[in-house]
């Protein structure tokens, strides 16, 4: 029996109507509802015809999460009188239940995804509703790029909604313009507002330090905590807590001891059972409770019981080191769209409570909206069925964001490595068949390749640890942790048998079924991009496109005995370990690590890694990373889980990383020649070259050489300093054709000055042996004719009046004579070279200095009187005539001037 009574305090169901007109018009529509308002759970409803007056269709659901998914169909079958499978049923990944009358189903945007790429054209299947795309999940962009090209191409009749909790709704409007060219799609609003919330800050106290990485301040979870028992003690009903992470809901859950409620842990790993228990509610009578949750609890469920929403202001998003093939989780503050949506929690059932945890004068500052995971998370997946699509590039999918340039080019790096995309970036057989398997193209790569190697189900039940990491407390020993998990009676235990049974089963699939027409057939008339069905596989593509490690060439030196087939048959020798690390190496070949002389491990992609205190993998000398994260502030990688692997087995998984030849460069002052067998950044073996290198390596050795420590590397006699100081005056007063003589111009054209004897050294001796002054003056401008004027237009020495020919000092901004004043009388203008005055440093008889001047004929007008004065008094003996202008330069006393007088 249908509850009516429940539905009518749903306030959407005033926007029903409005809905239902806009897509008999338009064929799409954007539903903007407040959270609380019945949008997942009504809307479909009508849509199917199940409530209301509406034409019977087949209406399928998309929610980002699992829970969500339980707990939508649930309660949509709860509102019919019947138990979700029926009318209404759901489908999740290793959970299927419907039947043949179901009229709306509900799906995770993953079930979607794979149902898009296997029957593009959605057959059967009337209207399809994406829930919570404010979320801006990447597989929920990904499927309404696919569902706008399916409708514009294949299925115009399908009809599209996006709906969204927050104020967002023109931009998916604008998205969805391409369907009929007419404009935006309309947006429906609904004005309910659930039961409302009065909204109080609880600003935490001064102090608490900002999160970074997956670190939480201490002090805030205590604050947290505080805000809980002071909301349990003003209000009735049940809280409903944020918190960042499982851990932050571990010790939260302890500092609330004694509290007086039943405490509980809701997060995307917590057992069914309990997810489910906590989505029932109590029994009238019973205890209260206080639910500590991650956001699987921010949309698309009903808490039973939740009067208050305590909001730590706290979310965790992914980050991807593009580079290091290194992802990492970030610990960020919430935007604007998250707070509205979980404080919606509060107000589901009835007038509600918010606490926010943060000062009210800090609200303004946060952003409006989640970052989009197109922008931060690894796009490999995205890639791959964008290819599988028949787009590569993704550049004509209709996205809210185009994918970054730089994580797609890694993307297809990986992909192309593994053998998902041929060099075009098309998806090959191989790559279609990866897609299938429901699995990021890393794994499904461990589990296609390591399937004939090790067994399809041991194969399988190595890939299914990988894809749910395993609790912490399972250890960082992968090996091991699958023992645990096969003992596990607890919840992850569970699903990891549930979801290796699924790979097992998908595995043997794709294995019998390889490329027929189902995978990316369709994708060819959906985009009409090249190499769809049929034509986007190299020849061979199936047996891995050349990839290295493909299936029958990446076995592990540990597997003795006959290696089991695809399907499993036949069960491999290979213990746990070699098992573990031969599938965790397909899976991450970048990521296997040798251990350094000095500490820790350094991985193939040139990271460093550390594992942690205690842990007993640290005597391995070889292991393959399965999950490591690295943070901004840590300068290695600090290793979560791994398996141990020898020598040979890296050298099969990560072949295609690996390289033989001379490497020489400079290093520590001196060229280092060597011949490396390497396996990405991990030297292999090592073998000194010295002077038997090649002479084009040991040549742009040196010049790196030259570019880092400068010319002094060479022989500078006084004379090559003098000479290059003097070409550099040139070059800055006169210009072309006399060269710049700077290092880095030097460098530039060693060609033309250093050879022939640069290509005849071999190490930084021979460097030294160059005479750098016969060197510069080859670069003199001989073929000019005006090598010659080196002399008239920059003197090595000029005459003074005095008869002595001064030597001129070239190394500063101009010239500089540096002479006794005596020897100047006379002179009434400075000398000049190059047209340029020198700067005359007029010395005492003793030859300290005395004066300095760029112009003589004021210097004997003005200045001279008072060095006059100084210095007669000191050298009485030496003239000082009162005109120094007119007077005889001397470099001699004046009795002596008697003398020879």
């Amino acid at each position: 029996m249908i509850r009516n009574d429940a539905l009518d305090r749903l306030p959407v169901r005033h926007a029903v109507p409005e809905l239902l007109a806009a897509l008999d018009r338009r064929g799409a529509a954007v539903l903007s509802a407040p959270p609380g308002t019945g949008k997942t759970t009504l809307v479909p409803l009508a849509l199917a015809g199940l409530i209301g007056e509406g034409p019977r269709r087949r209406v399928l659901v998309a929610e980002p999460r699992r829970m969500a998914v339980r707990a939508a169909a649930r309660r949509m079958a709860w509102l019919l009188g019947e138990e979700a499978g029926g009318t209404v049923g759901f489908s999740v990944r290793g959970e299927r239940r419907t039947g043949p009358s179901t009229r709306v189903e509900v799906v995770t945007t993953g079930i979607l995804l794979q149902r898009l790429q296997r029957d593009p054209e959605l057959a059967g299947v009337d209207v399809v509703l994406l829930d919570e795309c404010h979320e801006r999940h990447l597989d929920a962009d990904t499927a309404m790029a696919f569902l706008v090209d399916v409708r514009a191409t294949l299925r115009p009749d399908l009809k599209l909604i996006a709906a969204s909790a927050t104020s967002d709704a023109a931009a998916w409007a604008d998205l969805l313009t391409v369907l009929d060219g007419g404009g935006p799609a309309p947006v429906v609003r609904s004005s309910g507002e659930g039961h409302g919330c009065r909204v109080f800050f609880e600003a935490p106290p001064s102090g608490v330090r900002p999160a970074h990485g997956t670190w939480v301040d201490p002090a805030l979870l205590r604050h947290v905590a505080a805000t809980v028992r002071l909301a349990l003690e003003r209000h009735e009903g049940d809280v409903l807590c944020f918190l960042p992470g499982t851990g932050e809901i571990a010790r939260t859950a302890g500092m609330l001891a004694g509290v007086g409620a039943e405490v509980l842990q809701l997060h995307g790993r917590a057992p069914a059972a309990v997810q489910d228990a906590v989505l029932r509610g109590t029994e009238p009578g019973g205890p209260r409770r206080v639910v500590l949750a991650t956001s699987v609890a921010e949309s698309s469920l009903t808490v039973p019981g939740v009067r208050i929403v305590v909001d730590s202001g706290l979310a965790r998003e992914p980050r991807t080191d593009h580079a290091r093939g290194l992802g990492s989780l970030a610990t960020v503050t919430v935007s604007e769209a998250t707070a509205t949506q979980r404080a919606g929690r509060a107000g589901r059932e009835a007038f509600g409570f918010v606490y926010r945890c943060w000062a009210e004068a800090s609200d303004g500052g946060r952003p409006r909206f989640p970052s989009p995971e197109i922008k931060v998370a690894d796009l490999a997946d995205f890639a791959l069925r964008a290819a599988c699509w028949g787009d590569p590039t993704a550049g004509g999918l209709a996205l809210l964001d185009a994918p970054p340039a730089g994580a797609m080019t890694a993307a297809r790096s990986v992909l192309g490595s593994i053998g998902a995309v041929d060099e075009a970036g098309r998806a090959t057989d191989r790559g279609v068949r990866m897609s299938r398997l429901g699995l990021h193209p890393r794994l499904g790569r461990a589990l296609l390749d390591g399937a004939p190697e090790v067994g399809v189900r041991r194969a399988a039940e190595v890939v299914a640890l990988l894809s749910e990491e395993p609790p912490r407390d399972y250890g960082d020993d992968l090996a091991a942790a699958w023992r645990a998990a096969r003992r596990g009676a607890d919840g992850y235990g569970a699903r990891w048998k549930a979801e290796a049974r699924r790979l097992e089963r998908s595995a043997a699939e794709v294995a019998g079924g390889a490329s027929g027409g189902s995978g990316a057939s369709g994708a060819s008339g959906v985009s009409g991009a090249p190499g769809a069905s049929g034509g986007s596989g190299a020849p061979g593509a199936s047996g891995g496109s050349g990839a290295p490690g493909a299936s029958g060439g990446s076995g592990a030196s540990g597997a003795s005995g006959r290696p089991g087939a695809a399907g499993g048959s036949a069960e491999p020798a290979a213990g746990d370990d070699a098992v573990a690390g031969l599938v965790t190496a397909l899976a991450f070949p970048e990521r296997v690590a040798r251990a350094r002389e000095q500490g820790g491990y350094l991985m193939v992609s040139g990271s460093g890694a550390r594992l942690g205190e205690g842990s007993g993998l640290r005597a391995t000398p070889w292991l393959a990373v399965a999950v490591a994260d690295r943070t901004a502030r840590d300068a290695t990688a600090r290793v979560r889980l791994a398996a141990v692997v020898d020598e040979d087995m890296a050298r099969r998984a990560a072949g295609h990383l690996r390289s033989t030849g001379e490497e020489v460069r400079w290093e520590d002052g001196d060229v280092v020649a060597r011949s490396v067998d390497r396996l990405g950044a991990v030297e292999l073996t090592v073998r000194p070259l010295g002077a038997k290198a090649d002479p084009a390596l040991l040549r742009e050795a040196l010049l790196d050489g030259l570019r880092r420590e400068g010319s002094g590397l060479l022989r500078w006699s006084r004379e090559a300093g003098e000479l290059r100081a003097r070409l550099a005056f040139l070059h800055r007063e006169v210009g072309e054709p006399w060269p710049d003589v700077a290092d880095e111009a030097l460098v530039e054209r060693a060609d033309e000055w250093l050879e022939p004897e640069l290509s005849r050294a071999a190490r930084r001796a021979d460097l030294g042996r160059i005479d750098a002054g016969e060197a510069l003056r080859r670069l003199l401008p001989w073929a000019s004719g005006e090598a010659g004027r080196l002399g008239e237009l920059a003197p090595e020495r000029i005459e003074v009046p005095s008869g002595s020919r001064i030597r001129v000092e070239y190394g500063g901004e101009r010239p500089v004579l540096a002479v006794k004043l005596q020897e100047m009388f006379g002179l009434a203008e400075t000398p000049r070279v190059a047209g340029v005055p020198v700067l005359v440093h007029l010395l005492s008889p003793a030859g300290r200095p005395a004066a300095v001047t760029a112009d003589l004929a004021s210097f004997w007008r003005d200045g001279y009187r008072s060095v006059r004065a100084e210095l007669r008094g000191r050298y009485p003996k030496h003239p000082w005539p009162e005109d120094p202008s007119a007077a005889e330069a001397t470099r001699f006393t004046s009795a002596r001037l008697r003398r020879e007088g």
